[in-house]
């Protein structure tokens, strides 16, 4: 199993279409890249920590490539943007991809570049080291399914997993 931790705005978005994906056994939100060594929800909200809000995806490389988990990552998100993703604004939303080994270095690298293609427009995303990884509480795990009806979920979620949907369908679990 492989992990990689990245965030691109809310990690409601990007915990809602992971978890939909072939091949990722998990995913959590968290928060990574900051100060605090307690980050919390509020903390983090604050744009006082540092920290990203970021999701953990852990996934199965013999059934999903790495260089696909890492296309949609660049899909489902505007990584043109600094420190912001619509409405949500603060270096808590920005584009980040944070690796643990020079190969999860190079390959952030690469699809940086692929991005840099898809988007004719400079990649913003910062690549670093992750240093600590933060699990967030439990009601901002699997947000998306936990809270159907929220408004945050019809008009902003619901849009970037039927983007993934229509762009990654071979990757896509049925919908049930």
């Amino acid at each position: 199993m492989t992990s990689f931790v990245f965030g691109g705005g809310c990690f409601w978005c990007l915990d809602a279409v992971y978890r939909q994906i072939l091949g990722v056994n998990e995913v959590i939100s968290g928060y990574a890249g900051g100060d605090s060594d307690s980050p919390d929800y509020n903390s983090v909200a604050s744009g006082k920590t540092g920290h990203a809000e970021v999701v953990k995806v852990t996934f199965d490389g013999s059934i999903i490539p790495p260089e696909t988990i890492l296309d949609i990552f660049f899909v489902i998100h505007d990584p043109t943007t600094l420190n912001r993703q619509g409405a949500d604004r603060g270096t808590q939303y920005r584009s980040v991809m944070l690796y643990d080994s020079s190969e999860q270095n190079v390959q952030y690298e690469a699809a940086r570049i692929r991005a840099e293609e898809t988007w004719g427009d400079e990649i913003v995303t910062e690549i670093a080291k992750l240093n600590t990884f933060y699990e967030a509480e439990p009601e901002h795990q699997d947000y998306f399914a936990n809270n159907p009806t929220a408004g945050y979920c019809s008009v902003v979620i619901a849009p970037k997993v039927s983007k993934a949907r229509q762009l990654f369908k071979q990757w896509m679990e049925d919908e049930s």
